[in-house]
């Protein structure tokens, strides 16, 4: 009874302190997406005491939002939701009032890549994040900690001051932090609860430290102080370019060397075991698979690369130029290997898809891998049979009209001549019956693993011609009669 009394108590707190209109802090989030609604529910769990407000335009963003149909998917959302929404984190289309109000306003809009003029293919979109800064100048009436959360290229924050120096109301101060999001979707829940670091980065003045320390303060709610790591603005934008540039590095690296494996005949999975013990090199991001995708590795290369190129590195762009470029081989290595391996011609045949989003545990398609594999096959002429566990069947209706989306694997796979696994989905190696599935597909019948998680002999026994990167092709180990 005690802990019962206990929870109640720090539930209603927030309620009691909005009733007083006694908030310890402000704090808005301009932008609904897969960063600002996820770190902002979290940052309202651990901090009862602060009233945080979530402001985006799109009205229907913002509905999904406070319904009980979310606008992304990710495990654990929910209940973080459950325990703050309508208490102390309030989600609206009122860009003016959040922002009015704040103490601190966190920019978490998309910075995508640009798709338009000059730069297009590689320099950001800023346009939204702009649009922005110049809302939070108009609106503020008092002086207000910024604090960049979207991804942006080196020195953006010199850029916008110009912006807030231009628009400001008299006596109306910015100080602006740089604070990006590492979170991985699918663990995003987890990766805010429990993050590796921290990442703050400010000015060297004392208003620009005294920003950092107030920022500081809300993080040290729920994460050991010796997680929050403080450096200078510019190196915080780096930062975040960086680490996502090395771990596209390292995809691309497996990738290029499971190539290798399948000429040679030895198993990507045991040199990738070997090489994670080293402990110099570690064992994450060591998986061989069709290529990374999602929102974030492909766009920040590409602005790292559009970096290097305008201080005139082009030697240093072109290194980072070729792990995009070994990104593309393994998508076109894949779906070429498909087509060749079923006598140079899918046309007219039945290839059942199971995996559309970019990764396990989300819905997002955004760069997914799947994408440029059925694009690819739809050009051949390929008809094509689609499943996913968390992608809408609409978002998959409007790049491929003419797929066929089934509700369960079981019935994508009825009748294919082949199954492509696209998405590391391990429900696909543990709850379909692959053994009804043979029986169904058209004979022979393939099965071309993109993620290395079916039960590769298992299916050649059972009569599959059976294909895995990084490991080639599995033979059937039963002893033929004669």
């Amino acid at each position: 009874m005690a802990s019962e009394s206990k929870g109640n108590e720090s539930a209603a707190a927030p309620a009691a302190a909005a009733a007083s209109g006694k908030w310890k802090m402000k704090i808005c989030c301009v932008g609904a997406g897969y960063v600002g609604g996820p770190t902002m529910a979290v940052m309202a769990s651990h901090c009862p005491d602060i009233r945080i407000c979530v402001v985006d335009m799109n009205k229907r963003r913002v509905d999904a939002w406070n319904s009980a149909h979310l606008p992304i998917y990710e495990p654990g959302l929910n209940e973080v939701l459950q325990r703050t929404l309508n208490r102390n984190l309030f989600i609206s289309t009122d860009v003016q009032g959040g922002i009015a109000d704040a103490d601190i306003v966190f920019i978490a809009v998309n910075t995508g890549t640009k798709d338009f003029g000059h730069w297009a293919g590689n320099g950001y979109d800023l346009s939204a994040y702009e649009s922005v800064a110049r809302a939070i100048a108009q609106y503020s009436t008092k002086s207000v900690v910024v604090v960049e959360k979207s991804t942006v290229p080196v020195l953006t924050a010199d850029r916008i001051r110009t912006v807030f120096e231009a628009n400001a109301k008299p006596g109306v101060h910015f100080e602006i932090l740089s604070n990006p999001e590492f979170l991985a979707e699918g663990t995003a829940i987890r990766d805010l609860e429990e993050p590796d670091r921290v990442l703050i980065g400010g000015l060297s003045t004392a208003s620009g430290q005294a920003a950092v320390q107030k920022l500081v303060d809300v993080y040290a709610h729920w994460v050991p102080t010796a997680r929050i790591l403080r450096t200078g603005l510019w190196s915080s934008e780096l930062s975040k370019l960086a680490c996502n540039a090395m771990l596209a590095q390292r995809v691309s690296s497996i990738n290029a060397l499971s190539a290798v494996c399948e000429a040679s005949g030895a198993d990507v999975a045991e040199v990738a075991m070997v090489m994670g013990t080293d402990n110099r090199i570690g064992n994450k991001f060591l998986n061989a698979s069709i290529g990374f995708g999602g929102s974030c590795f492909g766009k920040d290369l590409l602005g790292l690369i559009y970096l290097c190129r305008a201080f005139h590195l082009h030697e240093v762009a072109d290194y980072w130029s070729q792990v995009l470029k070994i990104n593309e081989y393994q998508k076109q290595r894949f779906s070429k290997y498909v087509v060749q391996q079923m006598f140079g011609n899918v046309s007219r045949k039945n290839i059942c898809i199971l995996g559309f989003a970019f990764k396990k545990n989300t819905g997002d398609t955004r760069e997914s891998p799947a994408i440029d594999v059925c694009r690819f096959l739809t050009e051949e002429r390929a008809n094509l049979f689609i499943h996913d566990y968390a992608v809408e069947a609409h978002d998959i209706k409007t790049l491929f009209p003419q797929a066929t989306v089934s509700n369960d694997p079981q019935t994508a796979i009825y009748e294919c001549d082949a199954v492509c696994v696209l998405t590391e989905w391990s429900q696909y190696a543990t709850e379909v019956d692959w053994e009804k599935a043979f029986a169904t597909m058209s004979k022979p019948a393939f099965v071309f693993d993109g993620r290395n998680i079916l039960p590769h002999q298992k299916l050649a026994d059972i009569g599959f011609r059976v294909w895995a990167i990084g490991k080639g092709e599995f033979k059937s180990s039963k002893v033929k009669s004669k």
